[in-house]
């Protein structure tokens, strides 16, 4: 990374394609390259070479979120290591994990490859929030973080394109895929570190711990957040390999299903946002969920096929896009000092469920696939009550509908 320091309010006397929001986009783009490539093979790779059931994939992702619940160290780590220093850092950690994770193909091997890997994932994810609030103007966000799900979403089009092609058509094994995914990410990375000069933000963060009582609302939205996110991601995918013998291609294309939807569809999200507010998105986000998780139940108990279940995959991932207003929510009624620090206890809060849930309901699943998406439709009702707690123009002083006093007005 370069030495040179550029404050990031003048950051625009320099070329477009170095400025700080063009950085947290390629930033963007590259830990889902990474990401998708791992995650497109996991489920076949861990079926048909480490023949994992429920129960393994449980521990394997509750293993892989251990790092998240640890993120508010990055608050420690930030003494020491400059956030866009860290992020960078942390996306090479990513980056090499994915191109040697063939390398050790049993359940210990797996299990290790993961929680290294896992490390870079999330603490590039709470230093990247923390960098988007602090390098984006409020009036831009919900627009712009729309721009980079969509962005992300390109990233893993491509992922799942190229892993499609080569393992179709040139006949590439595991190991083959995961050392090119993981390599162009390492060496994006790399890019990032030697062409952008250091931004400085606008407002000093704070070096240690913040928990605030009026950030209550926030933190309980991302602990819900984080336990039913989990268990899509663990068990939704999983559902496809198991219940429907989906192989790689296969599972392939309904990732890449998913995220030309989100290519399209998450720009306008974040047009949504700003227009109806934080609080009617995220309601009409949990809403839909509830009922996505109900019908996965559905498959379950009324034996519908492939098709509905394919369906709702797609339509699930699209309400998670909508998760960023969860952000912009908090960049309203925060201290700006706060931002980083906030991010990484967040973080934290996010992922208490994500440990505990996965290797639990791995083996509920065992005993009822159907109970696990019924308890996950039962934290979305949780989250919907939480969200109609949001103002419909929340700002500090007035961050849920129960607050007692208004923020001061400009000249008070």
């Amino acid at each position: 990374m370069q030495t040179n320091i550029v404050k990031v309010l003048d950051a625009h006397t320099l070329p477009i394609w170095r400025r700080p929001w063009v950085l947290l986009g390629v930033m963007a783009f590259v830990m889902p390259l990474a990401f998708s490539t791992w995650l497109a093979l996991l489920n076949n790779y861990a079926v048909e070479i480490i023949n994992f059931d429920g129960s393994d994939i449980g521990w394997l992702h509750s293993v892989r979120e251990i790092p998240g619940f640890l993120a508010v160290g990055v608050i420690y780590v930030l003494w020491y290591v400059r956030e866009q220093a860290l992020a960078v850092v942390s996306l090479l950690l990513l980056g090499v994990t994915v191109a040697v994770t063939a390398w050790f193909p049993t359940l210990g091997g797996l299990l290790m490859t993961t929680l290294i890997g896992s490390i870079g994932f999330h603490y590039y994810e709470t230093v990247k929030m923390s960098l988007e609030l602090q390098w984006i103007k409020k009036e831009r966000a919900p627009q712009v973080l729309g721009w980079y799900v969509a962005v992300g979403s390109a990233a893993s089009l491509i992922a799942y394109g190229g892993i499609m092609l080569v393992w179709k058509v040139l006949g590439w094994d595991y190991n083959t895929i995961y050392l090119a995914g993981g390599g162009i990410a390492v060496a994006l990375t790399l890019f990032c570190w030697f062409a952008y000069p250091t931004f400085e933000a606008p407002v000093k963060q704070h070096t240690q711990m913040v928990f605030r009582a009026r950030y209550w609302l926030y933190y309980s939205l991302q602990a819900a957040s984080g336990a039913r996110r989990q268990i899509f991601m663990v068990f939704a995918a999983f559902m496809m390999v198991e219940r429907f013998g989906f192989e790689v291609h296969e599972v392939t294309a309904l990732f890449l299903i998913n995220y030309v939807a989100n290519m399209i569809f998450a720009p306008m999200m974040g047009g949504f946002v700003a227009r109806v507010g934080e609080r009617n998105a995220l309601a009409f986000e949990y809403f839909g969920l509830i009922i996505v998780f109900c019908a996965y139940g559905g498959i379950y108990m009324f034996g519908w096929g492939v098709v509905v279940a394919s369906c709702l995959y797609v339509i699930d991932h699209l309400f998670f896009a909508l998760a960023f207003a969860q952000k912009t929510y908090f960049q309203k009624i925060a201290d700006p000092a706060d931002i980083a620090p906030t991010a990484a206890v967040a973080f934290t809060i996010n992922h208490i469920g994500a440990v505990l849930l996965p290797a639990v309901l791995g083996y509920l699943w065992l005993i009822s696939p159907a109970a696990v998406f019924v308890f996950a439709a039962s934290v979305a009702c949780i989250s919907l009550a939480l969200a109609l707690m949001i103002p419909r123009h929340p700002v500090a002083g007035n961050e849920t509908i129960f607050a007692k006093r208004l923020a001061p007005q400009a000249g008070e």
